[in-house]
């Protein structure tokens, strides 16, 4: 018996980073969008926990991923088991077409997939309430995995809101091969700004995504307080970003912490256009999706 869960990336249409509090973490206040690039979760019962992972697409590098105890999908297994008190272990195949480390909770949406497809493999039942308490113990990201859609965050992010969206939007996505380390991004962020400013969510951003209406509606919100400190850290970043805009995309945002870059289109055609032209310019690591979409999900089972 196997249970297969799909799980989407994230992006932060908004992100905004208060003052670091003095245990070290930022307040944040994001809207977080799930999109339609997805990762693969698939667990049978086994005598011993184990993690095989497999990379789907040239922007998925996977070498650096743990395949031991400490890799975030055993994590949640193990946290599932012991919220139920059974003594159950898994093997977990992950199927990855996430990027790495590129500011879309990959990793995220593997755990909350995990938590879904032990859930189902084991009849565990378990309350929704419960399995959002189990995410946020696992990452900031991982309940926002589970709820997919559209959402508000607050706190370090794993208060998660479901808010009304009406409209479908279609992203251009710019990856990197090179990764960007979130501690060394909010350290220049502290640097440059310290979050001495009000990081709240704008009501309008939340009208227009109710409202649903164009590309341009929203483009005027997209906000991340962390973009100038990751161009900083990576003046090549801004270079993307100047790039998708000169090749007719109507915003462009940076991914969380990045390196992933974002740009808003129009539509699915103009998404497409974009995407070929930056791959004329050099920016051959890129995607086309929309959103929103589902969070984690069961597709196969038996």
């Amino acid at each position: 018996m196997s249970v297969t869960v799909r799980a989407p990336a994230k992006i932060n249409v908004y992100l905004g980073v208060g003052k670091a509090r003095p245990d070290g973490f930022h307040p944040l206040e994001t809207v977080y969008q799930a999109v339609s690039l997805y990762d693969d979760v698939t667990v049978t019962d086994a005598e011993e926990w184990s993690v095989t992972t497999v990379t789907d697409g040239p922007h998925v590098d996977g070498s650096a991923i743990p395949d031991d105890d400490t890799n975030i999908v055993i994590r949640a297994g193990k946290a599932l088991a012991a919220h139920h008190g059974v003594d159950r272990k898994a093997g977990i195949e992950v199927r990855k077409s996430i990027p790495v480390a590129g500011g879309m909770a990959g990793g995220s949406a593997d755990a909350a997939a995990t938590l879904v497809a032990l859930d189902r493999l084991w009849n565990l039942n378990t309350a929704d309430a419960d399995l959002l308490e189990l995410a946020a113990e696992l990452g900031s990201d991982v309940p926002f995995a589970l709820v997919g859609g559209t959402a508000t965050g607050t706190g370090r992010g794993e208060v998660v809101t479901p808010v009304e969206d009406n409209g479908t939007w279609w992203w251009v996505v710019v990856f990197n091969d090179e990764g960007l380390s979130t501690p060394s991004v909010y350290g220049a962020y502290d640097l440059l700004e310290g979050g001495d400013h009000d990081y709240r969510i704008q009501p309008a951003m939340l009208d227009a995504l109710r409202d649903g209406a164009d590309s341009d509606s929203l483009a005027v919100f997209l906000y991340n307080d962390l973009e100038d400190a990751a161009f900083y850290l990576r003046p090549d970043l801004e270079r993307a970003a100047e790039a998708a805009l000169e090749c007719g995309a109507t915003m462009t945002l940076l991914s969380g912490s990045g390196p992933t870059m974002l740009a808003i289109a129009s539509g699915a055609e103009d998404a497409r256009n974009i995407a070929g032209m930056l791959t004329g310019r050099g920016f051959d690591r890129t995607a086309v999706v929309h959103g929103p979409v589902a969070g984690a999900h069961v597709v196969a089972y038996g």
